[in-house]
């Protein structure tokens, strides 16, 4: 009765390893991911969506990364040329470029605070050469250098840009009291004017 015994026991033993081996030869990677496989601590390949097949202990799952287009909302305080104080809401969008998985998930620690430090750059650049009026007339130009600069850097690290938005100006708030008083004096000059005639 005792053999019997140990031999269960060792059959079971035998049963979950081998279920275990079957279990880790192999990966399922959902859509719009990559999975970075390693051998042995070092790159194999990176895998895409489906169904893969790896050699049970030696591959190792290094880990996922997203494919999807994400964004990143960056705030920003800067001067303009007329010395007013500015918070620009710049959004960012970008994704990992597909052929270049091994650079994103390898050159980067933390992709969202690079992105970050270059739309800092690039806004305290181009900011402080314009007036706060051309800043609301040419937030266009700005969006369209924060893009040219994130897509120039980030395309060595493995990611792309899709778009570079600045969503929202708003200036220090006695220059928005002021801006209201000068825009009521003027509809008030307009009106006095209708009047006379």
């Amino acid at each position: 009765i005792e053999i019997n015994m140990i031999d269960a026991i060792i059959y079971g033993v035998a049963a979950l390893f081998g279920l275990a081996m079957f279990r880790s030869g192999w990966v399922v990677v959902r859509q719009q991911q990559a999975v970075v496989l390693q051998r042995l601590g070092k790159f194999q390949r990176a895998v895409p969506a489906g169904f893969h097949i790896k050699i049970p202990i030696v591959d190792q799952v290094a880990g996922k990364v997203n494919l999807k287009v994400q964004q990143l909302d960056v705030n920003v305080e800067t001067k303009t040329k007329d010395d007013v104080f500015v918070h620009l809401k710049v959004s960012v969008q970008y994704f990992v470029i597909k052929s270049k998985v091994y650079d994103a998930f390898y050159e980067l620690e933390d992709p969202k605070t690079q992105i970050t430090s270059y739309v800092f750059d690039v806004v305290r650049a181009e900011v402080p050469k314009l007036k706060l009026d051309e800043v609301f007339a040419r937030k266009d130009d700005i969006a369209i250098a924060i893009k040219a600069e994130l897509a120039e850097a980030m395309d060595g690290y493995g990611y792309g840009i899709v778009k570079a938005l600045v969503t929202d100006i708003d200036p220090d708030k006695q220059v928005k009291q002021a801006m209201h008083r000068i825009n009521a004096a003027e509809r008030e000059k307009v009106a006095a004017q209708y009047e006379a005639e």
